[in-house]
């Protein structure tokens, strides 16, 4: 099993994590997210709106992985968006992602 989703599925068990497009926007406008996850196939107005709100922010963001699998993961059926609510998780996941997605080109996360 992909180590993100391992520890994607340990942050929603310790309660720190949220999905949802309208959960986690109010996460991001509140200042409580971490990070921010957008799958590589949300649509691109999802991704827009996420990129733009976490930079307004000042929140990490990046897209990685699929709808289905960030949903099989967390305990739900789809989710096109997670937010990380813990510095512990954030920092972890950020380690992953960021160097699986340097391992295969540095495709799927921060797309302009």
């Amino acid at each position: 099993m992909n180590k993100v989703y391992s520890l994607l599925g340990l942050a929603k068990k310790a309660g720190q994590l949220l999905s949802g497009d309208e959960t986690c926007e109010r996460t991001v406008k509140s200042g409580k997210a971490e990070l921010v996850i957008v799958a590589d196939d949300a649509s691109e107005n999802t991704k827009d709106k996420f990129k733009s709100m976490c930079n307004y922010h000042s929140i990490p963001y990046r897209e990685y992985g699929q709808k289905l699998q960030l949903g099989k993961y967390t305990g739900k059926d789809i989710r096109a968006v997670v937010s990380i609510v813990s510095k512990d998780f954030k920092n972890g996941l950020l380690k992953l992602i960021d160097n699986s997605t340097n391992e295969t080109g540095g495709e799927g996360f921060g797309k302009s």
